[in-house]
């Protein structure tokens, strides 16, 4: 999501009023398309057992699986049909109440670059990679692509309340970095872990990290870290019981109450967590 400083205060030149660039995907040269064929091919070996059945359904009902950068406008008239996003192009990272602007009216901002090809195992700034491949494929999903809307009009509300940091440490830990307990076990479905081959499998295999059921305050008094893997997942039950969460619950008596308590460390369990899994916190600090 956008973050809480910005180099820019009004669109760069070229942008629209609200931030919108043209893809140009004519634009992409043959390595970029290579590029992304290469990351698809490797997350595809990895995935199938391991991604939720929202996220797996979502990559078929897109046709993600076309060699090369999907065009926007072709991807946002698959999506539309399906849940009412569209997919739009920006020039990085957009100012907080501009992103949550968009994802309210069911738009979706992505990145047009891609990474080089030395760039393959991690890059700081989000790529076309990480918000198409990652993120859109959730939202072909009803429940979640309600979710993701509810969160735009949440993080409206939140800027108002002075309560962005606390709000933006749920996106962080569900769409970002989310685990979902399915019949079959606990599956990814946070972009951050779906588009990461390595995280991918630290996420499920690693005994290192922590794996807790998601409770909404606690959620917003831990902190997280954009440097290495994480060494917490939270876990939610199912996404209708995420959304049910999110529109049912008034934030603001919530951010009231844990304004004044002490932040939770990225590492600890408290003795009131649901844990799924308990980790060693023995985990290597590299995401290659």
């Amino acid at each position: 999501m956008a973050s809480e400083t910005h180099v820019l205060d009004r669109p760069p030149a070229g942008a629209n009023a609200d931030w919108t660039i043209p893809q140009r995907w004519d634009a992409y040269s043959a390595e970029d398309h290579a590029t992304w064929d290469t990351l698809y091919a490797r997350q595809m070996k990895l995935l199938p057992g391991r991604a939720s059945d929202a996220f797996l359904r979502g990559l078929d009902a897109l046709k993600l699986s076309e060699s090369g950068i999907p065009d926007f406008e072709e991807l946002s008239d698959r999506l539309e049909a399906l849940t009412g996003w569209r997919v739009v192009a920006v020039p990085g990272l957009v100012p907080d109440d501009v992103f949550f602007t968009h994802m309210a009216n069911r738009r979706f901002v992505a990145g047009n670059f891609i990474r080089r090809p030395d760039q393959l195992d991690y890059l700081q700034e989000p790529d076309v990679f990480h918000d198409v491949f990652g993120h859109v494929p959730m939202l072909a999903d009803p429940v979640f692509a309600d979710y993701l809307a509810a969160y735009g009009r949440g993080g409206l509300r939140a800027l108002e309340l002075g309560s962005l940091k606390q709000l933006a440490r749920l996106y962080w830990y569900t769409v970002e970095f989310g685990l979902v307990q399915e019949p079959e076990g606990l599956r990814i479905y946070g972009a951050g872990i779906v588009s990461s081959a390595s995280e991918t499998r630290f996420s499920l295999d690693d005994p290192s990290p922590n794996r807790i059921m998601l409770d909404l305050a606690r959620v917003m008094r831990t902190d997280y870290r954009i440097d290495d893997f994480q060494q917490t997942y939270f876990v939610i039950p199912s996404f209708d019981e995420l959304l049910r969460l999110t529109v049912e619950t008034d934030f603001a008596p919530v951010y009231e109450a844990i304004r004044e308590e002490q932040e939770i460390a990225v590492d600890e369990v408290l003795p009131k967590d649901d844990v799924v899994t308990e980790g060693t916190q023995h985990y290597a600090r590299s995401k290659a």
